[in-house]
């Protein structure tokens, strides 16, 4: 009999030894309550009770935690209905204020998001809206952070993750899109337009300037060659000239024959001529330009002659009749 009494000692001893030694894991906290009352917070790792006089109060979970915002409808500034959802990143910082400071701690941060939500989006335009979620979600971060922090909760991050207008509102944005993207188009095809026309506008006074240039260098050409060609025929005038005054019968022919030729040349040229007559003197005119060749060789080669003096001027003896 006492044999049993041990055991049953024993094994109640066990239990409460066992009962007493409390292994807490990474990422949660345990409360400690004595007779109902918080005492202290155990930390992970092994921690020992009083038996009978301390237990376990609230298993708080430490780490980064994401909560779901229901999709609400929420109506704009602008009298627009739409439909929001959002989720919040929270981690609690003190485990004796989440357990014993609020009742169900999860849903009172949803509950505080969708109001908040509801008052931010209410009081801005839906274009406002759909273009400025950083700035909604900055709003309620600090809303919500300041809201929970007796809690012993710090808000991570809130994110909006949808915003829905109403089907007639989306229609309507799609066709202000739609027009603006034309607009867009119409106003980049002018500016296309009006570059290329500048463009070519600049080409066409580059090469007026260009050929306006060539013109005055083919004048200045033409009147300097000009200029040569009168010089030239300047000294063979004089040439001419010297050897008239020496009493040189070939002298004479050049201008003749030079005349004649150039005559000959524009009958030749003439658009209206089909058929060209050859003189029946051609010979004797070829005849005159060996004899002029020969005058210029004989000048070159003994230099001017002198001037010879021009006979005397006979006078004209009246004829009778008969």
């Amino acid at each position: 009999m006492g044999l049993i009494v041990a055991g049953i000692f024993l094994v109640l001893a066990l239990f409460v030894a066992l009962g007493a030694i409390k292994i807490v894991p990474q990422g949660r906290e345990f409360t400690v309550e004595q007779f109902g009352r918080y005492t202290r917070t155990l930390k992970p790792g092994i921690s020992f009770l009083t038996p009978f006089v301390e237990g376990i109060g609230r298993k708080i979970n430490m780490m980064e935690q994401v909560l779901d915002v229901p999709r609400q409808d929420v109506i704009t500034k602008d009298n627009v209905s739409v439909q929001v959802d959002a989720i919040v990143f929270i981690q609690v910082m003190d485990a004796a204020a989440a357990a014993y400071r609020v009742t169900n701690l999860d849903f009172a941060i949803t509950q505080l998001t969708m109001t908040n939500l509801r008052t931010v989006v209410g009081n801005m335009e839906l274009d406002e809206v759909l273009s400025q979620r950083d700035q909604i979600n900055s709003r309620l971060l600090s809303v919500i952070d300041e809201a929970t922090s007796p809690w012993g909760v710090k808000v991570a991050r809130i994110e909006i993750k949808d915003l829905q207008p109403p089907p007639d509102i989306t229609n309507a944005m799609a066709r202000q899109m739609k027009a603006e993207r034309e607009r867009r188009a119409v106003i980049t095809e002018a500016d296309g337009e009006k570059q290329a026309a500048i463009t070519v506008a600049e080409g066409q006074k580059q090469s007026a300037i260009l050929q306006a240039e060539g013109r005055r260098e083919a004048a200045f050409r033409d009147a300097e060659a000009r200029e040569r060609a009168a010089a030239a025929e300047a000294k063979a005038t004089e040439l001419v000239s010297n050897a008239i005054a020496a009493g040189d019968v070939n002298a004479i022919n050049y201008f003749v024959a030079q005349k004649y030729v150039e005559a000959f040349a524009k009958l030749a040229e003439s658009p209206q001529q089909k058929t060209v007559i050859v003189p029946a003197d051609m010979g004797s005119l070829v005849g005159s330009i060996a004899g002029i060749g020969e005058l210029v060789k004989s000048i070159n080669a003994e230099g001017p002659a002198p001037r010879a003096p021009s006979p005397p001027r006979s006078r004209a003896t009246p004829t009778t009749g008969a």
